[in-house]
């Protein structure tokens, strides 16, 4: 742990991430900041997450989308099937929403060494995030069924006159209640459980532990996470649907955009796609990871005081003792404000010689 300060306590240095609460624009800054400060580690862990998640779907529209799905993967045919392309980009989304939520727990103490200046190479991030990786990858499912789940369950009425065949006019009544509730529904319970992530990890919770304590933290500052959160998700996906792929769109449009793309072609054309998936993503996914990891330490600093707990602690000797740091601790830390007593007001508390019961008010 060298490098956490001297004297014995720790002295946050704040190279690149505050160590104090944050602002949004300063946590949308830091999770570039976190970026820059070790460009290798936390690349090479977004480059791994990437080519996993985007080589998957490019199997899953290879085989199981449908023969007709699979030419659209090259832009000369991509008007062709608005329904097969939207499920296609309907599992982009959800995978690349699963590497986002992993990697999240994965920078979470890559972040965490950084407010201390602590250097951290990729396998020491690797070692951080292994005892806790198997759960992580559950709980990065877990958040994205529940949220799913949330969306499914407001469009059952549709689902059941669509497959009934109830009349046109329920069908579009139903469609037209349930998709913006389930929509609301499942963002709001995607913003409740994201920090169970970062929480899973730096406090070595289980799953329902780091739950809780997403659902905790998350209490009384939704918006402001909300808004955090698609801010982020806004600049993540113009970079990485569009300004990062458009060099390897245009190539495909050269070398796979004739009238002669075919079958024979295809593996190509899937390939170059890939390819260009996996270079975007693999710039913007620690972006977004970041942001949330930052939401977690910033709200354990405004609700907790973790900024005024840690700065009080003794350096920790061992990796086991720095993540004992980031472990709630039974009461928050952060001062609360006592008004001042008004001249001649009565004294407050037990009279003298009362004996002292614990848990009395």
């Amino acid at each position: 742990m060298s490098g956490a300060g001297g004297g014995g306590r720790l002295v946050p240095r704040g190279v690149e991430v505050p160590f104090r609460p944050m602002s949004i624009s300063e946590m949308l800054d830091c999770a570039i900041a976190g970026i820059r400060y070790r460009p290798r580690t936390v690349l090479g862990l977004s480059v791994a997450i990437s080519t996993v998640v985007q080589v998957l779907g490019s199997v899953l529209a290879y085989y199981f989308i449908g023969q007709q799905a699979r030419g659209e993967v090259t832009p000369r045919v991509l008007i062709r099937s608005v329904g097969a392309q939207a499920t296609l980009g309907a599992i982009d989304m959800v995978l690349t929403a699963f590497g986002i939520l992993v990697l999240a727990g994965i920078l979470a103490p890559v972040l965490a060494r950084t407010m201390f200046g602590l250097d951290i190479s990729l396998g020491q991030a690797w070692q951080d995030a292994r005892p806790r990786f198997w759960r992580l990858l559950l709980m990065a499912f877990v958040v994205l069924v529940v949220s799913l789940a949330a969306l499914a369950v407001p469009l059952l009425p549709f689902s059941l006159a669509l497959a009934g065949g109830a009349h046109p006019a329920l069908g579009v009544l139903s469609a037209l209640f349930g998709i913006p509730v389930g929509l609301l529904l499942m963002v709001w319970v995607y913003v409740m459980l994201v920090q169970s992530l970062p929480a899973l990890v730096l406090e070595r919770q289980g799953i329902g532990g780091a739950l809780t304590r997403a659902r905790r933290l998350s209490k009384g500052r939704w918006w402001r996470t909300f808004g955090t959160l698609l801010l982020a998700m806004l600049v993540t996906v113009f970079m990485g649907f569009f300004a990062l792929r458009i060099p390897f769109l245009i190539a495909q449009l050269v070398l796979f955009g004739g009238s002669g793309s075919g079958s024979d072609q295809l593996l190509p054309a899937l390939a170059l796609d890939t390819v260009g998936r996996i270079v975007s993503w693999s710039i913007v996914l620690p972006f977004d990871a970041g942001v949330i990891a930052l939401l977690y330490m910033d709200r354990r600093m405004r609700r907790e005081g973790l900024d005024l707990d840690l700065a009080t602690r003794p350096t920790p000797e061992s990796d086991d003792g720095f993540f004992d740091l980031w472990r709630p601790t039974a009461t928050p830390s952060r001062p609360v404000f006592v008004p001042p007593l008004a001249p001649n007001a009565p004294p407050v508390g037990p009279a003298p010689g009362t004996p002292y019961r614990q848990g009395a008010p």
